[in-house]
């Protein structure tokens, strides 16, 4: 009898990063043996119509055994899924009974699914009887939330990305879409290149990828945003280009907010002043705004993240709502997620200050209404702690057990050192993950293994309001299991089976819509009551589709406010009264420097994910500070030299990068990089708790900070077989590596013998055979590289040496991947850093192709004139995308050459 063999599985799902919600063909292999093959993008799927960045194209690479959590642990140790429910439900009832219910909480992630959110929300809040269910999206778009609330009645995100490509007119404030929505900034990009008239405006402190395509770059001070559009506001009522009839039949409060206005914002000199930029800057902004009344202003967390980012959002819907901007083709105040599923959990209630279904506690009737449909026997009657109040309570004892769902706050959240003193003084710290070793992870007493992308199964919300399928297709690895079941397995034990007795996911996302449409008649917002009644065979077809989608309209519904209703009593748009303010925290002479935190291209939040895919590392190995000349050259600093970076609260050390994209006395660093790759650069250690007073969002873009060059010390370079502890170590960075470990490091001078002495002890106590070690020593440079070799077989090298130096690994990595002893030639290359037969790629700046600068130079010289040229050339930048703003600076070469 022949076997049958086993056919490979295609599939469509949706990419697990940013809020843009990109659809992705997923391929699983027939055999387990074989690696899941590369992704593409679903042409189908109208967020990105068959694109992928580099970090999704490259999601392949990070479906991997490696560091996953596979069973629940108990203090350290693995126990059975009974004993860690038992636990955990016992330690729940036991400060409930003692302590009431607001002694716990749950603190989830705009990750998780909306299934998820819903019944961990539904538990919470209808049956435990708390409302301290926060999540990390607290962190990106609460202010963007309250701001939409205020001003409509709704948390309403009325455009569409189709918008962004029929504006005339685009205005991105505080958002790197090149690095953060990849995606989003190439149809823009294409928009732009089809209709040149098109403007773009960049406001933001820094010169970023995005400002590639700005038709005009504001280099505000930071936090100086809210001015821009109070003067818009003001101006456009001087110009006489308000809609008078949109703001007398559609909205209230607008006479109060332009008086407000016109004090904070008298004159276009006042305002340029107030944000630093050049009155011409700020002129020509006008002119645009006045001339072209399709357009959109696109903000992120430049905004956002601010003590007053509710204001500057409502400084932006004031001046759409004034103009009519709203509800209309290519208009209207357009926030974007930095989460793939941010906007699916505030659709569920997933946030301390709302109820379900889009309505919060002071909703009138609400309580009662969500209290009637789940039958709940406990519900929360006020809001609970908001994700910066919520820890501070767990270090003062008022909460007593916290369960975290795919989040990483000892990273994320502001203040390292108070969010370890409270997930210390926690009695119970629950964590689930499908990471075993996260910086979070590190203080859980109970570790629950949880489903990652392509085995979780259920639906994620993009930032323009399109519901997709992230579809579960690899089977659950060890005893992974998802969120959503381990929470109904708690719920159970608690003595709340019958309300939590789901048997399929369907079950619960049909629940979910139910609720949105339960005595709906259309005067709230979210409504996907056509799915209802939905079936497990319906629910696995779902096809993306834009809520509301209210019972007997299926197809959605593409933009918000067509008809000039808004969700607030009398269905009026309300305007609100802002007075711009700065930052918080303002720079002084013992901290002299502002501090802007922020992303790099091919890194998303705290690494978890794509620092499993070493191709991502490789354009941005390790953290950095970006500094200007001017203070580098006054501080001593040398480029990629590490560098202490002290604000009140605590210290890291980073790589200097020196750059005239920041202005004189401002320095940025990315947020990605945690202890499990770095041991001293977790950057939310210098940012200080402060928060928006409405929102509760952290001012986490902004801090106040001291910097230094670190003298006396040696930097080096280590690969190895074998993972190293390299804890006395002054910095280490682990750069994620397609074959061993790749560190940097720097130590002390002086300190040289004694680290070699180390490592070799450890790779002694891993590898057994006969060692050779072969040395090379500069005495004029001071440079040292030793290399161990077991049965001829490289095992480790190092190169150490006085300055910072950049060299290329790929090749020195690739050796310990070669299973024959190693020749005298390759040996001796092993010390010279390459081979002679093999080109230097330089710096990756393509990470679809692996394409670096020396590559891209040469290219030039041999004659490629153009970003197109090159692409033909080498492939670089006809993948994604994502590279081609950096590759435009390289085209200026191609008249230096011909010089």
């Amino acid at each position: 009898m022949t076997a049958t063999k086993k056919t490979a599985i295609s599939g469509k799902t949706t990419c697990p990063y940013c809020g843009v919600g990109c659809g992705v063909n997923l391929t699983i292999p027939d055999s387990v043996n074989q690696d899941v093959p590369p992704v593409s993008g679903d042409m189908d799927h109208p967020a990105n119509f068959g694109r992928l960045c580099v970090k999704g194209s490259s999601l392949a690479q990070t479906i991997k055994s490696d560091d996953r959590l596979l069973a629940p642990m108990l203090n350290g140790q693995v126990v059975s899924w009974e004993s860690a429910i038992e636990t955990v439900s016992s330690k729940i009832s036991q400060v409930v009974k003692d302590h009431g219910p607001d002694a716990f909480a749950f603190y989830l992630s705009g990750q998780i699914l909306t299934e998820d959110y819903y019944v961990a929300n539904k538990l919470a809040k209808g049956f435990i009887g708390t409302a301290n269910v926060d999540t990390n999206s607290r962190l990106c778009m609460a202010s963007a939330v309250v701001g939409y609330k205020r001003a409509f009645g709704s948390d309403t995100v009325p455009c569409n990305y189709e918008d962004l490509e029929l504006c005339d007119l685009l205005i991105m404030v505080g958002s790197n879409a090149a690095w953060t929505h990849p995606i989003l900034f190439q149809r823009i990009a294409s928009a732009k290149k089809q209709r040149p008239n098109m403007k773009v405006v960049v406001i933001d402190p820094r010169e970023t990828a995005t400002c590639d395509i700005a038709d005009l770059h504001l280099t505000i001070k930071p936090g100086s945003d809210a001015s821009i559009f109070s003067f818009l506001l003001n101006d456009s009522a001087q110009a006489g280009i308000l809609d008078e009839d949109f703001i007398a039949n559609h909205t209230n409060g607008f006479a109060e907010t332009l008086s407000q206005a016109v004090e904070s914002t008298p004159n276009l000199s006042f305002t340029a002043d107030f944000c630093g930029i050049d009155e011409k800057a700020l002129a020509c902004l006008a002119s645009w705004w006045r001339e072209y009344s399709k357009t959109i202003t696109f903000y992120s967390q430049g905004v956002n993240q601010s003590s007053s980012g509710v204001d500057k959002c409502n400084a932006i819907i004031n001046c759409h709502l004034a103009t009519g901007r709203i509800g209309k083709e290519g208009a209207g105040p357009f926030s974007i997620t930095g989460q793939p599923n941010a906007m699916g959990g505030r659709e569920v209630g997933g946030l301390a200050n709302q109820l379900a279904a889009h309505m919060d506690f002071a909703t009138p009737g609400a309580l009662d209404l969500v209290q009637r449909f789940w039958q709940a026997p406990n519900m929360a009657t006020e809001n609970g702690l908001k994700a910066v109040d919520l820890f501070q309570a767990m270090e003062e004892g008022k909460v007593k057990v916290v369960w975290i769902m795919s989040t990483n706050p000892m990273v994320s959240l502001p203040d390292t050192a108070q969010v370890r003193r409270a997930l210390e003084k926690c009695e119970l710290v629950i964590v689930s993950d499908c990471k075993a070793h996260t910086d979070t992870t590190a203080m859980a007493d109970v570790l629950l293994p949880a489903t990652g992308w392509s085995e979780k199964d259920g639906t994620v919300t993009n930032s323009e309001r399109r519901i997709s399928r992230q579809r579960g297709m690899l089977p659950a690895p060890g005893q992974a299991k998802h969120d959503w079941w381990a929470i109904c397995e708690v719920a159970k034990r608690l003595g709340f089976a019958s309300a939590f007795s789901y048997q399929n996911v369907h079950e619960i996302f049909a629940e979910h819509a139910a609720l949105s449409a339960f005595e709906n008649h259309g005067k709230r917002d979210f409504d996907i009551g056509y799915f209802s009644q939905i079936t497990k065979a319906e629910y696995d077809a779902i096809t993306p589709i834009q809520w509301p989608v209210p019972k007997g309209r299926p197809e959605g519904t593409k933009r918000m406010f067509a008809d000039g209703r808004f969700f607030t009593p009398d269905g009026r748009a309300r305007f609100v009264a802002i007075t711009p303010c700065l930052s918080k925290n303002q720079s002084s002479q013992e901290w002299p420097f502002t501090l802007n935190t922020g992303r790099v291209r091919d890194q998303w939040h705290t690494m978890t994910r794509t620092g499993d895919a070493a191709s991502l590392a490789k354009h941005t190995s390790q953290p950095y500070v970006e500094i200007h000349p001017k203070d580098a050259r006054r501080l001593g600093i040398e480029d990629k030299a590490v560098v202490r970076i002290t604000s009140p609260h605590g210290e890291v050390l980073l790589k200097a990068k020196i750059s005239r994209a920041v202005a004189p006395n401002s320095v940025f660093t990315p947020i990605h990089w945690t202890q499990q790759f770095a041991n001293a650069s977790v950057v939310s250690n210098l940012i200080p708790q402060v928060v928006d007073p409405l929102s509760g969002q952290p001012e986490s873009k902004h801090a106040q900070v001291q910097l230094a060059a670190v003298s006396d010390v040696c930097y080096g370079l280590i690969i190895s077989a074998v993972p190293l502890a390299l804890a006395d170590c002054l910095y280490w960075c682990q750069v994620p590596s397609e074959h061993g470990y790749h560190y940097e490091v720097v130590w002390q001078n002086g300190q040289t013998q004694a680290k070699l002495k180390a490592i070799d002890c450890h790779i002694s106590e891993s590898l057994t055979g006969q060692s050779d070690w072969i040395e090379y020593s500069n005495p004029i440079t001071q440079q040292n590289r030793v290399a161990k070799l077991v049965d001829q077989k490289l095992v480790l090298l190092i190169y150490s040496h006085p300055k910072p130096e950049s060299l290329s690994t790929e090749w020195l990595s690739s050796n310990l991947a070669i299973n024959a002893p190693l020749s005298l030639q390759d040996r001796l290359a092993l010390l010279v850093g390459s081979p002679a037969n093999i080109e230097e790629k330089g710096d990756i700046v393509c990470s679809c192709f692996q394409i670096g600068t020396k590559q891209i130079e040469k290219a030039i010289a041999a004659g490629a004139d153009s970003v197109d040229a090159l692409g033909a050339k080498l492939k670089c930048g006809t993948n994604c995308g994502s590279c081609l703003p950096e590759l435009k600076h390289f085209i200026p070469l191609v008249a230096e050459l011909s010089v």
